[in-house]
C-alpha cells in the first residue's frame, strides 16, 4: 500500500536508485543501493509512466470525490433509521479521506519528484495518509462485526444502533493511534551534494530490525488482522445461513420474509465490498512483502507494474459507492432526482439568459403598453392602448 510498502523504502536514503529513473510515488524512488562501478548518481525525474499514474489518479480522484459524496449526501438524509446507515457514512467518509489526502498528495509528489512543502507537512501529511487507510480498513471491520451480529444475533436489534457508533469510535480513535508514530518517523533529509530534498523516515531507526519489526507491525494491522477479522465474520455468517437454511427456519423462512430478504441483500452487500477491498489491495501488499525480503527486486521489476498495482488499490474507494447503489434503491432515487433537479436547474438558467425570440415582434405605439400572455400567441391589451403581436 502506499503508506505501507513505500513507506518500508524511504528509510533507507534520501538519494534514489542509481540509474533508475523513478516516480517519487514509487518504492523505488525513495530507496538507496550501492554505487554501480561508474559511480553515477543519476537524479529522478517524472518519467512517462509517472505521467500515466497522474493522469489515472486525477480520473480515480474525480470519480471517487463525487460518488463517495453522493452516497455521504444520501445516507446523511434525515428521516432513514436503519442501523446500518451510520456504517455507510463512515464508510464515505474514510473513503473521501482517502481520496481527499492520498490522491493529491501522491499527484503532487509524483510531478514535483522531491519534496517543497516543508518538514511539518511532511510528518502531518504522512500521518493523515495513513490514518486514512486504516479508518477505510477497521470501519469495514466494524461493518463485518455488525453483519455477524444481525445474523448471528437478530434480536440484538434494538441495541444495534448504540453498538454501532461504540465500535464506530473505537475504529478511529485506533486509527488514530496506530498511525501517530508517522508524526515522529517522517522528517525531511537533503541528500549529499545534491540539490535534492525528500521527506523519509532514514535515521529515525537505530537498528535495521527495529525498521523491519515497524514495517511488518503496519502490514500485521493495516491489511493481515482487519482482513482475518472480517473472513473470520464472514465465514460464521456463511456457516449459519447454511445451518438454518437446513433446518427450514430462522433466516429464510419463506419467499415473502421481507425482513430476511432485505437482511440478505444487505449482507450480499457487505461481502462484495470486503472481496472488493481484498482484491484491490492483496496484489500491492504482495509486493511490498516481496520487497521486504528481497529488497534488489526493485531493479528487476519494471516501473509500471508498481504504479499499476498501486492504482488498483486505490481504485477501492471508487468501487464502495459503486456497490452501494447497486445494492441499495434508495440511493438510485437520489441519484435520479439530483439529477433531474440538476436538469430543471440548468433548463432554467438557458431560458434565462436565452436572448428574445425573432419569432415574436412586439408593436407599441408611442406610450402604449402591452402585457403579454405568458403561454399565448395573443397579447393581452391594457385599457390605455393596443398591442399587435405577430407570430411566425
Amino acid at each position: 500500500m502506499v503508506v505501507n510498502m513505500e513507506q518500508c523504502v524511504m528509510a533507507e536514503s534520501t538519494v534514489p536508485l542509481l540509474n533508475q529513473r523513478a516516480s517519487p510515488g514509487t518504492v523505488a524512488l525513495r530507496s538507496s543501493a550501492s554505487p554501480d562501478p561508474a559511480g553515477h548518481w543519476e537524479e529522478p525525474s517524472f518519467t512517462v509512466a509517472s505521467k500515466v499514474r497522474v493522469v489515472a489518479t486525477v480520473c480515480l480522484f474525480l470519480f471517487a470525490c463525487g460518488s463517495n459524496w453522493a452516497v455521504l449526501a444520501s445516507a446523511a438524509r434525515k428521516g432513514r433509521k436503519s442501523p446500518l446507515r451510520v456504517l455507510i457514512l463512515s464508510l464515505s467518509a474514510a473513503d473521501l479521506l482517502v481520496t481527499l489526502v492520498v490522491m493529491p498528495l501522491d499527484t503532487v509528489w509524483n510531478i514535483t519528484v522531491q519534496w517543497y512543502a516543508g518538514d511539518a507537512a511532511c510528518k502531518l501529511l504522512n500521518f493523515l495518509k495513513l490514518f486514512a487507510m486504516y479508518s477505510s480498513s477497521l470501519v469495514l471491520v466494524v461493518i463485518s462485526l455488525d453483519r455477524q451480529a444481525a445474523i448471528l444475533h437478530p434480536f440484538s436489534f434494538t441495541s444495534a444502533g448504540q453498538r454501532n457508533r461504540n465500535m464506530l469510535a473505537v475504529a478511529w480513535a485506533a486509527s488514530a493511534v496506530l498511525a501517530s508514530p508517522q508524526l515522529f518517523l517522517f522528517h525531511l533529509q537533503k541528500a549529499s551534494g545534491l540539490d535534492f530534498t525528500q521527506c523519509v523516515t532514514m535515521g529515525s531507526f537505530q537498528q535495521h530490525w527495529q525498521e523491519t519489526l515497524y514495517n511488518m507491525f503496519t502490514f500485521l494491522t493495516l491489511y493481515v488482522m482487519p482482513l482475518s477479522a472480517m473472513v473470520v465474520c464472514y465465514s460464521r455468517i456463511l456457516w449459519e445461513i447454511s445451518r438454518q437454511m437446513k433446518e427450514d427456519r430462522g433466516l429464510v423462512r419463506s419467499n415473502n420474509d421481507h425482513f430476511s430478504k432485505a437482511r440478505m441483500k444487505t449482507l450480499r452487500m457487505t461481502i462484495v465490498m470486503v472481496v472488493s477491498f481484498i482484491v484491490c489491495w492483496t496484489p500491492y501488499y504482495l509486493l511490498g512483502l516481496w520487497y521486504w525480503f528481497r529488497p534488489e527486486m526493485l531493479r528487476e521489476i519494471p516501473e509500471y507494474v508498481n504504479h499499476t498495482l498501486l492504482l488498483f488499490g486505490l481504485l477501492h474507494t471508487c468501487s464502495d459507492p459503486v456497490v452501494y447503489g447497486l445494492y441499495t434503491p434508495s440511493f438510485r432515487e437520489d441519484l435520479y432526482a439530483c439529477w433531474g433537479r440538476l436538469g430543471s436547474g440548468l433548463t432554467r438558467h438557458r431560458l434565462a439568459h436565452r436572448p428574445p425570440s425573432l419569432s415574436f415582434l412586439n408593436v407599441q405605439d408611442y406610450g402604449l403598453t402591452a402585457d403579454l400572455s405568458v403561454h399565448g400567441s395573443v397579447g393581452s391589451v391594457t385599457s390605455n392602448g393596443t398591442a399587435v403581436q405577430t407570430g411566425f
